[in-house]
């Protein structure tokens, strides 16, 4: 096997002259140059010529010496004493002795005609200051660093000035030449090297904003759990994730942010201020009368109230001190437990009664409630934290404008008893088409519903029609939350006045603190 750390970078061929104890030593490249340093050593540069030119020319001699072994060379004898003189004075470069030298002179002057006397090639002198019209190559070498290496350890901490091209040439030396003999510290080096990458100033370590987002839309979108969640249950456990990565992202100062609740009540709209950890508390406390119907432990004891809203006054005052991020926990535990119980439950758990305290839902209506209850809270301390908040996806949002339209009826009759809605103009047999108001929602989670008007045991049917109101899907959801009126909320509007007013008034009244 060969590859940069056994010594395989170029095929399996090494150097015979490299020692035995340096084989398989990581080769550690030099170090990153400078804008104005990109020019090799000299020194290296020139001791390759001269090697190279010494090789050619030994090479050169003895395939002559083969070819022609017994005949004297006539120009050696009639120039023998001139060739000595040549030899005795051409001064050999600094580390070539021999015919290395005279591999030089061949390689500077070229072939010469018969009996002309080679001219030597002098090495440039590292004394003499460099001449900037000259080759690269032919600068003078950098100077030997001159006293005894230092310690390893003191080498060891260089490691990380050398990455970064930081040290003296004399300290450079001395680290180079120690990572060929250790490899510790090469492989040191080498991961030093790596980092110096990331330390460039044009590189932004930053993760893409979108990421978070693409993120929980993969986890959301994954394959289905040896025990799947029902249907009816999957809006609830998108919408707490979804909130709980939010309130994972925020500060504990942002936990005691101010946000304003808003509501429907009879023919106004109702206020009431709070903190991110006291809206977290009131879904907790809500989210109770689902776990009380399950047999599962009430955050709020055995003894509760039952009205949500009665639930969350008792909550806030029994609190000594405002409510802070230590609420998070036991909201995202519970709400874990809730969602395994009724995956656990099997389908009989569906049509489970829980108890409001003025009305009932079955579990599998109680757990989209408490979903788009979730998602409505979710944006207000979005809202109040300054954090992007998308609406949920559109079957989630269809499942509760549905559960919306078929609570609107029994709504609309409270109002009428209370005085608040036109009376009822055509009563019908129960289960019967009555007179109906066409909704039209648009949007990724709109539809179509035909609500009755005169009874809640009478069917919406298309047939008996007297009025039609469009809206957006996520307009329709906040006049249900309380957070538009409505008189802001139809887009079109179109047949019987009354109707429409008494629709978009029960549509509001739905809402609660």
């Amino acid at each position: 096997m060969t590859g940069p750390f056994d010594g395989g970078r170029d095929g399996g061929r090494r150097d015979p002259d490299e020692p035995d104890g340096v084989r398989g030593i990581p080769r550690i490249p030099g170090q990153r140059a400078a804008a104005d340093d990109l020019e090799p050593p000299a020194a290296d540069v020139l001791r390759r010529a001269l090697e190279g030119a010494a090789r050619a020319a030994q090479a050169a001699r003895e395939s002559r010496e083969r070819e022609e072994p017994d005949e004297p060379d006539e120009r050696d004898e009639q120039h023998g004493d001139a060739g000595t003189a040549d030899e005795a004075t051409v001064p050999e470069p600094d580390g070539v002795t021999g015919d290395a030298a005279w591999a030089v002179t061949d390689g500077v002057t070229g072939d010469t005609a018969p009996g002309t006397a080679h001219e030597p090639a002098h090495p440039p002198d590292p004394a003499d200051p460099p001449d900037p019209a000259e080759e690269p190559h032919m600068r003078a070498p950098a100077p030997e660093p001159a006293g005894p290496p230092p310690s390893h350890s003191v080498l060891k901490s260089l490691l990380g000035a050398w990455a970064l091209a930081a040290c003296s040439p004399e300290e450079t030396t001395h680290v180079e030449d120690h990572l060929t003999e250790c490899a510790p510290c090469a492989d040191e080096a080498l991961k030093l090297r790596d980092a110096v990458g990331l330390l460039q100033a044009d590189r932004n370590l930053d993760l893409p904003p979108l990421l978070r987002s693409r993120v929980l839309e993969n986890c959301l979108d994954r394959r289905a759990a040896r025990i799947p969640v029902p249907v009816w249950a999957t809006p609830y456990d998108a919408e707490t994730a979804r909130l709980d990565a939010l309130l994972r992202d925020i500060g504990d100062a942002e936990w005691h942010a101010p946000l304003q609740l808003k509501w429907f009540e009879k023919e106004e709209t109702a206020t009431r201020r709070a903190t991110v950890a006291g809206v977290i508390g009131h879904l907790m406390t809500v989210d109770g009368l689902v776990a009380s119907a399950l047999g599962l432990d009430d955050p709020l004891g055995a003894s509760a109230p039952q009205s949500p809203t009665d639930r969350t006054e008792a909550l806030w005052r029994a609190a000594h001190s405002p409510p802070t991020r230590t609420i998070h926990e036991p909201w995202r535990d519970q709400s874990h437990t809730l969602i395994r119980t009724v995956s656990f439950a099997g389908r009989g758990v569906a049509e489970l009664s829980v108890s409001y305290g003025e009305f009932a839902l079955p579990l599998r209506d109680a757990m989209i409630d408490r979903a788009f209850e979730c998602w409505i809270h979710g944006w207000d301390i979005a809202n109040a934290v300054v954090y992007p908040y998308p609406a949920p996806s559109g079957p989630h949002l269809h499942a509760m404008i549905n559960l919306a339209t078929q609570l609107i009826p029994s709504t609309l009759a409270a109002r009428r008893r209370a005085g608040l809605a036109s009376p009822a103009q055509q009563l019908v047999v129960p289960g019967s088409p009555g007179r109906s108001l066409h909704l039209e929602v648009e949007g990724a989670g709109g539809g179509d519903w035909y609500i009755a008007l005169d009874s809640p045991a009478a069917v919406g049917s298309a047939d008996r029609s007297v009025a039609q109101v469009a809206l957006d899907d996520v307009e329709f959801c906040q006049l249900v939350a309380g957070h538009i009126s409505p008189d802001e909320a139809a887009a079109g509007q179109d047949g019987d006045r009354d109707a429409i007013r008494d629709v978009l008034f029960a549509a509001a009244s739905l809402s609660r603190l």
